[in-house]
């Protein structure tokens, strides 16, 4: 690869903000582009658009367009030396991996919620976001447009993500639970995976980061209720400065009280969803409906999902047996081993 990386994203991305806060941690020089930037510098288009874009050569040197940040973290972690996000430890290291889908697919549908359900939430997104992308001179009458045309497309979404009547209480119900034992864990820990951040951790800084300092309902609430992770976000931003030591993740061995609790939070909805949702797809059906522990959750089906719960059993199917052993203890502690092993 050759430095500085050239990217596209944009500030109201989760997952943009996930990558740019990885690379000023593993100090990767950067070059961001926001918004149509790329356009104008002639940068090649993914198959895909999607948030953020990053360019990078493939097998004969040239340019492509990649997106998807959980390959593209393992990538970088792969060809880039130097405090590596991925935990050496196989077993943790799948951990942090369930923990980073966990952000990166579930706690998302809270921050899309909360952005697009509220109307303090909706003003300040809608104001805001198109700025970021067409920029900051935009004419009146395009940036009113813009205004109406962005609010629109993103609350008419609503319901794909999962957000609607039956399901909103249960979504704002585990936001305030996992506040709670992000509270908790951040008392006793520097991050999710010890006294250095994994994947997970950037992945779940990327949803806070607007969840908890942009977005006006949920930031109060992180305020309130978990002072310390609102404060742990504003941190992860950048991370250049950490001194990183290669025994600073948590023992795989004893995980913590807190992380197995954080763990058990994947039973209340992320591992009954993502299983329904890949039971659906088998079937051919667009919609999935499961009884959660709260409550009955309905929503589309979404075929990305069913492809990361296929790369979560992979990763678990690569484990020598002691490895496996030892992860599906601790799932079993955690409640949460369906996940791996309830035939779909």
């Amino acid at each position: 690869m050759q430095a500085p990386l050239v990217f596209k994203g944009t500030p109201g991305s989760p997952y943009t903000r996930k990558m740019m806060a990885l690379m000023r941690y593993r100090h990767i020089p950067y070059r961001y582009l926001v918004g149509e930037a790329a356009d104008r510098a002639g940068m090649p288009k993914p198959a895909v658009e999607l948030l953020p874009t990053f360019y990078l050569p493939d097998g004969q040197g040239q340019l492509q367009a990649v997106t998807d940040s959980t390959p593209l973290l393992r990538r970088l972690d792969r060809d880039v030396a130097g405090r590596a996000a991925r935990p050496a430890n196989a077993v943790l290291a799948f951990i942090d991996s369930l923990l980073e889908d966990f952000a990166d697919e579930w706690l998302t549908k809270a921050m899309f919620h909360y952005r697009w359900h509220y109307a303090p939430d909706i003003d300040r997104a809608s104001k805001t976001i198109p700025l970021h992308w067409a920029g900051l001179q935009m004419d009146e009458k395009i940036y009113a447009a813009s205004k109406a045309f962005f609010s629109k497309r993103q609350i008419d979404r609503l319901p794909v993500i999962g957000s609607n009547p039956t399901t909103a209480p249960l979504m704002e119900a585990g936001y305030l639970r996992l506040l709670g034992l992000l509270d908790a864990h951040f008392s006793q820990h520097a991050f999710l995976m010890g006294a250095r951040p994994g994947a997970s951790d950037f992945a779940l800084y990327g949803q806070l980061s607007q969840l908890a300092l942009f977005d006006p309902t949920s930031m109060g609430l992180a305020v309130q209720h978990a002072p310390r992770t609102f404060a742990w976000t504003a941190w992860v931003a950048d991370l250049s400065g950490l001194e990183v030591q290669d025994d600073a993740w948590l023992d795989a061995a004893h995980l913590p009280a807190s992380h197995l609790a954080l763990l058990a939070e994947l039973a209340q909805g992320y591992v009954p969803v993502m299983l329904a949702n890949a039971r659906a797809l088998s079937r051919g059906e667009k919609q999935l409906s499961v009884e959660l522990p709260q409550g009955l959750w309905e929503q589309g089906t979404v075929s990305y999902q069913g492809k990361c719960l296929r790369w979560l059993r992979e990763e678990f199917a690569a484990l020598d047996a002691a490895e496996q052993a030892h992860a599906d203890a601790i799932l079993q502690v955690a409640g949460i081993a369906d996940l791996i092993h309830a035939p779909l």
